[in-house]
Parts: C-alpha cells; sequence; structure tokens
C-alpha cells in the first residue's frame, strides 16, 4: 500500500521484513500451526533483523523507530497470514516497554538487550481469570517482605505465558482500585510458578497460558516505576498495543483479499472465472473499501502520535473498525473460496479462525466504545 507517510528507509526496511518472512515463515507456517509451537530461534533471527527492539532505547540495542516503522514490521510478518506468528514474535512489544520507560537502569541493563536480540523472551501479565479489561480491580497480591516482594495469584490468557524468560506482571501493593496497582518484573525461573497450556481456537502457534504465582519472592528492586504507580504506566502501554493490533487486523484483511482475488481468477463456474461473475467483484471491492479505510486511519494516527499527540478515543474506534473490517474480509474470503476455504492449510481458513480474538484482545470491542466516548466527554 502506498503512503505519503513513508520514506525510502521505511521502503528499505519493508523489503528487509518481507524477504525475511519469505524465507523463514511463510514455507513453514503451516507445519508450526498443526505442531502448535514455532521455534525459538526465530525469536533470534527476528533480533537479528531489529524487529523485536523496535523504538526500545539504543544503549541497550534498541532500533529508533517511529510508528510507521512499527506498522510496517507488524503488516510485514501478517503477510504470512499466522496471528499465532505474529502475537508470540512480538510479545516483547507489549512486555518490554514498560520496563524500558520506568525499570530502574540495572533492570533495564540485565533484561533488554538479551530481549532485544531474541535472546530471551518477554511476556506481559496482566488478564487475570475475574476479569482482563477491569486493570484498576486486579486481584494478584504482591506483598512487601524487607527486600524482597511475595507474590500470589493468577494470570490467564498470556501470549507467550509458556516460555517467556521475563514476565512483566501487574500485582496489587496497595489499596483497592488503580491507586494500589503496581508492575514487577519477574524472572521465568523464579520458585512458586507454575504455568498451563491453554488450548484455543485459533492463534495455534502462539503458546499461551495460565500463571500461578504461589509464594513467589521477587528483589524489591524489579518494581518498575514507582510503587501504586502500574496503572498509568500499563495505560500508556495500551495505545501502543492497540495500535499493533489494528496494523494486524488490516494488514490480514487485505491478504483475505489478496487470496480472494487470486482464488476468483482460476476458480471457475458457469463456464468462467467466477471473478467475472458481478456478485464476486463487488465482493472484492467491498472488501478491499473496507480495508482502504482502515489502513487510512492507521496511518493518520499514527502520523498524530508521531506529532506528540494522544488520540485515545479514536484508537479504540480505529481498533475496533480494523476488527470488523477482518471479520468482514475473512469471511467474505471463506465464502469466495467455497469448501476450499474449509479446508485447514488455506491461508483464510486460519485468518477466519482468528477473527474473534482481535475483538476481545487488548481490550474488548465493549470496552473500547466506553472509553471512546469518555474520552469524547459523554
Amino acid at each position: 500500500m502506498s503512503s505519503p507517510f513513508y520514506s525510502e528507509d521505511h521502503d528499505a526496511f519493508r523489503e528487509t521484513v518481507r524477504r525475511f518472512v519469505q524465507k523463514e515463515v511463510e514455507p513453514h507456517i503451516n507445519e508450526w500451526d498443526e505442531a502448535e509451537a514455532f521455534p525459538r530461534e526465530l525469536y533470534k533471527r527476528a533480533g537479528e533483523l531489529g524487529l523485536l527492539g523496535l523504538g526500545l532505547p539504543e544503549e541497550y540495542g534498541g532500533v529508533p523507530a517511529d510508528n510507521f516503522m512499527k506498522i510496517i514490521a507488524a503488516q510485514e510478518v501478517s503477510r504470512a497470514g499466522s496471528g499465532g506468528i505474529k502475537a508470540s514474535l512480538f510479545s516483547s512489544n507489549i512486555g518490554a516497554p514498560p520496563i524500558a520507560a520506568a525499570a530502574n537502569e540495572a533492570v533495564k541493563a540485565r533484561v533488554l538487550p538479551e530481549i532485544i536480540s531474541g535472546r530471551k523472551i518477554s511476556a506481559l501479565a496482566i488478564t487475570e481469570p475475574s476479569g482482563g479489561s477491569d486493570v484498576a480491580n486486579l486481584l494478584t497480591t504482591a506483598r512487601r517482605d524487607r527486600d524482597h516482594y511475595v507474590v500470589n495469584g493468577e494470570k490467564t490468557f498470556i501470549t507467550s505465558g509458556m516460555r517467556a524468560d521475563y514476565l512483566t506482571v501487574a500485582v496489587r501493593t496497595g489499596e483497592l482500585g488503580a491507586g494500589g496497582v503496581s508492575l514487577l518484573l519477574i524472572d521465568g525461573d523464579t520458585p512458586g510458578i507454575s504455568r498451563t497450556p491453554l488450548k484455543k481456537m485459533g492463534w495455534w502457534c502462539s503458546d499461551t497460558a495460565t500463571i500461578h504465582f504461589d509464594d513467589c519472592r521477587v528483589p524489591a528492586e524489579n518494581l518498575i516505576g514507582q510503587e501504586g504507580g502500574g496503572f498509568k504506566v500499563i495505560m500508556r502501554n495500551f495505545n501502543s498495543e492497540r495500535m499493533g493490533l489494528a496494523a494486524g487486523c488490516a494488514a490480514f484483511a487485505q491478504v483475505c483479499v489478496d487470496e480472494a482475488i487470486a482464488y476468483a481468477k482460476e476458480r471457475r463456474a458457469f463456464g468462467k472465472p467466477i471473478a467475472q461473475h458481478q456478485v464476486i467483484r463487488h465482493k472484492l471491492v467491498d472488501m478491499a473499501q473496507r480495508v482502504a479505510a482502515t489502513q487510512y486511519m492507521l496511518e493518520a494516527l499514527a502520523w498524530r502520535l508521531d506529532q506528540g499527540d494522544s488520540p485515545v478515543a479514536e484508537i479504540c474506534m480505529l481498533k475496533n473498525l480494523s476488527t470488523q473490517t477482518l471479520a468482514f474480509c475473512a469471511s467474505e474470503a471463506v465464502q469466495i473460496f467455497g469448501g476450499a476455504g474449509f479446508i485447514r492449510g488455506v491461508k483464510v481458513e486460519r485468518i477466519y479462525r482468528e477473527v474473534k480474538v482481535t475483538a476481545i484482545g487488548g481490550g474488548t470491542e465493549e470496552i473500547m466504545k466506553d472509553l471512546a466516548s469518555r474520552q469524547m466527554g459523554f
């Protein structure tokens, strides 16, 4: 997709990531999906390209990046047609930024180089069995005991939760409500941690887990930011997460368009390719129209963010628009494919299975509407 927002450096980066995906991801994605895992080595290869350090501090191996670089990374990896690859490979995009923004220098120096290089995996652990989007009322506790916190509780639906070496965990250190929420960096090998893998409708190759904390002793120096200041750090992180989700949705929707067009040109019915039937042509136009509108909104908001704006309401609306666009395009693509779209190993089949999680993760559609309305003053 051409856009005035992209420079020659952006285009060169896009080509680098595209070659990486074509060579090292696409040929294997069906196998990885069926195996419900992908090689850990892929993190290192992504780290070598700088994909895991976009926007993170250069002194720890990060790469200077505006929001358009992040969009390119998300969308090019999404071309493989696998939400599972994007979710797990980029779990550091939501696990590491709070560390970079608010952890002390000793913690940053210890963990960020390993995450950015792909030697270690980072995950964000916010959601609990009692609730996801209601961060202010989370129940996992961290009680101060001299120079440690003792953590007890449970997190669930955690992307990269089985393999993560570092967990950025939201805990309750104080009273009920947002003011009692803090963030801790918890090493994955801390005694008292246990993990349970979760089977899912989609994102098969992405490991997802419930994580249990039973009297886990965490050094007090692993506190990210100020005690009781975790809620603000989490909220700032959500803008970036939702932009990344929207970028992926727009890209997956475009894959559905591309795959449907290619199939419609080859598949014949009533003596001619189905692309020559008006009903199919109109479906394809409707799909492309929604993708274009979503992409334009995504890029406009990326530009505003790079100018220092914080358009929270619009980002919430974009997140919903992008997931609705993906749902429409995935459904129409499978319809165009007919029976072939119901067979595993076809991109549109996999994307169709992975639609629903996009309307849940990063804040549900209902929460996004409510947050947008409050930001708009009604």
